[in-house]
């Protein structure tokens, strides 16, 4: 059956008080926050969760990426463990992260869980990411993912990602709902752990990827379950889900880099509305992330310079949100 969430319930975003000392960005993160708890004045959140969609892309394959999919389980692992820059930043905070499997393609992933989807996207240059029902059970997986934070107590979530190839299909997306020619999307990607961007050649790769992948994406432009499932995902369909769903269930979330992002951006086609609980974090130095926030009405609280995001923009806001709500005590 078709996938329909429950409509949303907008937040009261009337301007809180004025007569406590200003704080600039300060100031708008506790009253965005404020408004979304319902509250006159905001309360630090107490048990934030961070939630990592681990998947992979076929497109990689066509040398896009710096890295291969056989690194993904490993990294999964050590940021399970504490490990990578996300990792790191959560620990400061005191977030717990948890890593949904929806599509790692290794054969180190073990079995496959609950959530998981399928083993790697197909490369969306010459074929489809998914089939309609993968795209489907991923958006389901993503709502079911976000149900379960909201039902066990988490007042704000950040999403992430976790694989290898992810900016591709979101350049993609961007592109495709933005109305932007593939030179213009196309970044360095490849930001988590530590690694750099790709080089010269790899780009251009990326940009001839994309514009095939384009060509592909405008004939089902307008129907936002066949994007995901032409040049999508496991885990872009997966975060448009949870977005969407947690928006639906009252909970404000924090965007990270472009490929959230890009998933907002069908998350707000599947429940429209869903942007309303949503914070953009922060910008990073991916061409398209600017355009997906720009096209969402959103203004990132940082600009840390970041080449990615895989979380690690929206951990590092975390500190500032709690005393954001603090100083509105």
């Amino acid at each position: 059956m078709p996938i329909e969430f429950a409509e949303i319930t907008q937040p009261d975003d009337t301007p809180r008080s004025t007569t406590r000392p200003r704080f600039g960005a300060l100031d708008a993160l506790g009253d965005w926050l404020a408004a979304r708890q319902g509250a006159t004045r905001a309360t630090p959140p107490r048990r934030a969760r961070i939630v990592v969609f681990a998947a992979d892309h076929g497109i990689a394959a066509r040398g896009v990426s710096a890295r291969t999919p056989e690194e993904t389980p490993a990294l999964a692992a050590a940021l399970e463990q504490g490990g990578t820059p996300l990792g790191v930043l959560a620990d400061v905070s005191g977030t717990a992260i948890r890593v949904v499997d929806v599509g790692i393609d290794s054969a180190e992933a073990g079995e496959a869980g609950e959530f998981t989807v399928r083993r790697g996207s197909g490369a969306i240059d010459t074929e489809d990411a998914l089939t309609g029902d993968e795209a489907e059970r991923a958006v389901r997986a993503g709502a079911r993912v976000a149900d379960d934070e909201v039902d066990s107590g988490a007042d704000l979530l950040v999403p992430a990602e976790l694989g290898v190839g992810a900016t591709t299909p979101a350049s993609v997306l961007v592109a495709a709902l933005t109305g932007t020619e593939p030179v213009a999307v196309v970044g360095r990607g490849s930001g988590i752990g530590g690694i750099g961007g790709i080089d010269d050649h790899a780009w251009m790769r990326k940009t001839r990827a994309v514009r095939d992948a384009l060509r592909r994406a405008r004939p089902v432009l307008t129907d936002p379950m066949d994007l995901l499932r032409t040049v999508g995902g496991a885990d872009v369909a997966a975060l448009a889900g949870f977005l969407a769903q947690a928006a639906v269930r009252r909970t404000p979330v924090l965007l990270d880099g472009l490929v959230v992002c890009a998933a907002a951006l069908l998350a707000e086609e599947l429940a429209p509305g869903a942007r309303s609980w949503w914070a953009a974090a922060h910008l990073t130095t991916e061409p398209a992330h600017a355009l997906a926030l720009e096209h969402l009405d959103l203004e990132p609280v940082l600009d840390l310079g970041f080449a990615e995001g895989s979380g690690t923009g929206a951990a590092a806001l975390l500190p500032l949100l709690t005393m954001a709500a603090r100083l509105a005590e």
